[in-house]
């Protein structure tokens, strides 16, 4: 039996003259050191022996760079066609321009009734939107924006610097005192540039439990040419009021534990996108160059020909044959100029050609090279190849359709999170004061307002719709989710085109009952039995 084992596996030396080699040493010998499990652990293998990152806390990794990126991200947004392009859609698609809360308030947690609550929403957003779309601005206090425009551009400065700055001010003269001031996030610093410290990092005052308490900010932007003083001077707020009221609102993505600031989410395409903007701008100079110099003249006069007929003075030496020669030949185009139906016909001097440049620009592979760079940018921003290009030519309903989905979730994941984190803050303090001045009232038997801040306030944040690839399609599927009950009416209204469902039931109650009898489409007709109506002039009726 163990000759026939011995048999079966063969001795160390016989696995060697037959060219077998241990794991170890065939991996040392195709490149791999051996050393890991792991070959992204493997500090020996050769194509990761120059790939040795340092392992940094976040705010290590962040700091010292925050202000790089953070001026290379803008300079793109200004000069790159693509950059810029990227961050308007991304900001359109998500904040629009009419970003707003649909006020759902937890009538079941505060224990009153939903008619109260049906009520209490119609209030509060006919207040908001009367506040919200002042063309007066008064709720920006520079009174520049609107608050969907002041959403809009916090929600740039979030996908550019990888943060949203407000101040959550009190202005007495106004008709609202509640209003918001955007901060830029280069205020934001340490009191006189000071290094980092435990309880003090990126200009936010922090507690033993990591809780921002206060933020630093300074006076005046540096690069300001009249800051001056105000340009070294610091103050300091406060996160919040005593009783929860937020003065500070501050929004970024935290992905890593000890974070307290945020970075671009541009940061991994800076390199990809600056490297194809000069690539772009080099063929572009080319393709110029080669069309101003798209023909020249030829002399079959080189300088050996001058030499061998002239002599080796006769090219130097002034009044000589070859200087009356290149005289003769100037003047010849000088004089020589003759012009058909206003075209310019050149004659040429005798033994002078004419040459064409070849315009091989742009170079064959650069349509293949920036689709590959611009798809590599369209997923580090999380958008298609198709929106960032601007490129829709190999699309087709399916591609279109699963790029849609895939976007428009990483979309709304983004507009939760901004609304929570920056937009829902703002909106409690607004209805903090309706509630407080009595503009907005509380029932006799309503459970205190600041224990129950969240519950009066709670809302969900809508922007504009996702847009129809096919409207019949997508229309009949709204349909049948709402019939299965997986979905409702205002989420569908909400999500396809951004509007409110109970506005767009009002509004088309109204006009049926403008409408005389027997004008109403059948699908119409079936809406109106469906509210209660037989159309025509019973719709002007006390129902």
């Amino acid at each position: 039996m163990k000759a026939f084992l011995q048999r079966l596996v063969p001795s160390k030396k016989q696995a060697q003259d037959a060219g077998f080699k241990p794991q170890a040493a065939a991996r040392r010998e195709a490149g791999f050191g051996g050393s890991s499990p792991y070959v992204a652990g493997d500090r020996g293998i050769e194509t990761m022996s120059g790939f040795q990152p340092r392992t940094m806390s976040a705010d290590a990794e962040i700091g010292p760079a925050r202000k790089v990126i953070n001026a290379r991200t803008r300079d793109l947004a200004r000069n790159n066609g693509f950059a810029a392009g990227a961050v308007g859609k991304e900001v359109d698609a998500i904040i629009g321009g009419n970003f707003r809360p649909f006020v759902k308030p937890d009538w079941r947690a505060l224990g009153l009734s939903k008619e109260w609550a049906n009520e209490f929403k119609e209030q509060v957003t006919s207040e908001w939107r009367s506040y919200a779309e002042d063309p007066r601005k008064y709720a920006d206090v520079t009174r520049s924006q609107t608050v969907p425009q002041m959403f809009g551009t916090a929600y740039r400065g979030y996908l550019l610097e990888g943060e949203a700055l407000g101040l959550n001010n009190w202005r007495k003269r106004r008709p609202t005192k509640t209003c918001l001031r955007l901060v830029d996030p280069d205020l934001l610093s340490n009191p006189h540039d000071r290094a980092d410290e435990r309880f003090l990092r990126g200009g936010i005052d922090l507690s033993r439990d990591g809780v921002a308490l206060a933020y630093n900010f300074r006076e005046a932007h540096q690069s300001d040419r009249w800051a001056g003083v105000e340009g070294v001077k610091w103050k300091r707020i406060r996160r919040e009021t005593r009783w929860g009221r937020p003065i500070v609102i501050h929004f970024f993505d935290k992905l890593r534990d000890g974070q307290t600031r945020g970075v671009s989410r541009m940061a991994p395409i800076v390199e990809k996108l600056r490297m194809e903007d000069h690539y772009s701008k080099v063929e572009l100079q080319a393709a110029v160059i080669n069309a101003v110099l798209a023909a020249f003249i030829k002399s079959p006069m080189g300088p050996e020909a001058m030499e061998e007929m002239f002599g080796e003075d006769g090219i130097t030496k002034e009044g000589s044959a070859a200087s009356g020669w290149v005289g003769e030949r100037s003047q010849f185009y000088q004089e020589n100029s003759i012009k058909v139906g206003g075209a310019r016909i050149q004659a040429l001097f005798p033994n002078d050609e004419i040459g064409m440049v070849q315009t091989a620009r742009p170079a064959a592979q650069f349509a293949d090279f920036e689709a590959a760079v611009l798809r590599h940018v369209a997923s580090g921003l999380g958008i298609s190849y198709e929106q960032l290009a601007s490129d829709w030519s190999k699309t087709n309903y399916s591609s279109a359709r699963a790029a849609l989905i895939e976007i428009w979730r990483g979309w709304t994941v983004r507009r939760t999170a901004f609304a929570q984190g920056f937009c829902q803050p703002f909106f409690m303090s607004w209805l903090e004061e309706m509630v407080l001045d009595r503009r907005i009232r509380l029932p006799q038997n309503a459970p205190d307002f600041h224990q129950n801040w969240m519950a009066y306030s709670r809302a969900k944040w809508v922007g504009p719709g996702r847009g129809f690839v096919d409207p019949v399609k997508e229309i009949q599927a709204a349909a049948m989710r709402v019939a299965l009950g997986v979905s409702t009416l205002e989420d569908e209204a909400a999500e396809l085109t951004g509007s409110d469902w109970g506005d767009n039931m009002d509004q088309i109650k109204d006009e049926m009952g403008k409408m005389p009898a027997g004008v109403l489409h059948p699908m119409q007709e079936s809406f109106a039995k469906l509210l209660g109506h037989n159309g025509g002039p019973a719709l002007n009726s006390e129902e």
